[in-house]
Parts: C-alpha cells; sequence; structure tokens
C-alpha cells in the first residue's frame, strides 16, 4: 500500500498535509521503518544546546515535541487496531497541551537516549501492528476526533506527522 492509493475521502482535511508529506517511493511498512531511522538520525545530529531552547514563550522544546510524537503515535496506533478489528465506537480526540501538561517524568528533565529508545520501540510497535493487517483491515476505518479515517490513512498520518514535526525543528529551532 502506498501514499498515492489513498483517496481523499480517507481522511479529513486536517490531515492533508502531514499525508501529502509522505514519499511515495516506499509502501506503508517501509516508510514507517525507514522515516523512523531518518528521525532518530536528524535528532542525534541537533546540536545539545539546542534541546532546551523554545523559539517563543509558551512553546514546546525539542524533548516534549518528540513525548508528543510518542503519544500521538501511541493513540493513533490504538485507533487504527480498533478500526482494523471493524470496531464501529466512535472515538473521542484528545488534548495535546494537557498530555505535554501532565507527562511524568516532564520530557524536559528526560535524557534524550532515553526518549529515542523508548520513540524506537513504540514505531517498532506501530510497524509490528500495521504488518499484521490484511488489505481489507488496512482499508477499513471509523470515526476518530469526529471524522472518518481509515487505518492505511492512520499509518500515513503517523509518518506525515512525524515529518511536520522535523520540519519544525529544522525551520524554528536550528
Amino acid at each position: 500500500m502506498y501514499v498515492h492509493e489513498l483517496t481523499p475521502t480517507e481522511y479529513s482535511t486536517f490531515y492533508s498535509p502531514y499525508v501529502q508529506s509522505v514519499s511515495d517511493e516506499y509502501n506503508l511498512v517501509e516508510e514507517l521503518e525507514i522515516s523512523l531511522h531518518r528521525f532518530i538520525k536528524f535528532v542525534q545530529n541537533i546540536p545539545l544546546d539546542k534541546f532546551d531552547y523554545r523559539y517563543a514563550a509558551g512553546k514546546w522544546i525539542i524533548k516534549e515535541i518528540i513525548q508528543h510524537l510518542m503519544d500521538a503515535e501511541r493513540i493513533f496506533a490504538y485507533r487504527a487496531l480498533r478500526f482494523a478489528r471493524n470496531d464501529q465506537t466512535e472515538l473521542p480526540g484528545f488534548d495535546e497541551n494537557a498530555f505535554a501538561l501532565h507527562t511524568n517524568p516532564r520530557a524536559a528533565v528526560r535524557k534524550l537516549p532515553d526518549l529515542l529508545t523508548e520513540y524506537t520501540l513504540i514505531r517498532q510497535s506501530s510497524i509490528a501492528l500495521f504488518n499484521t493487517f490484511t488489505d481489507e483491515e488496512l482499508k477499513r476505518g471509523g470515526i476518530a476526533a469526529e471524522a472518518f479515517i481509515s487505518v492505511r490513512a492512520i499509518g500515513f498520518v503517523l509518518i506525515g506527522h512525524q515529518n511536520h514535526h522535523q520540519r519544525i525543528f529544522q525551520e524554528r529551532y536550528l
């Protein structure tokens, strides 16, 4: 399954920038793997003095954004599992700011290698999950945060969300 195979009806327009940022060179599972390695390498090359930098008052530091990526990936993988299993229960959205506020321990005090190890494990879990889905399951979907999304679109949103934040790192933090 490649990103070009998605139809615009499989996800809300909110996710369009994320989906459009995903390469069509690799299939979904390959891109989940490749984007993980690309992101880890990118983060490891960020100067140490930038990890606690805020480009504006109230904005998250890089470590907090990595925590946000992990939280979001866990939630989206859960949604994918529910919809792949044909559970049509409408799923709520989540408040990313509340998650950031109530993360314990705070991402700001965590060590970068620990954050990256956890991120890698979460992504590997997502890869394992998406590897189990049949073509039929990937095409299933449901309502999350008041909008329809397919299982396969969720996978591409995960990649695009990571790409989005990596681009923000480049533009505003470095």
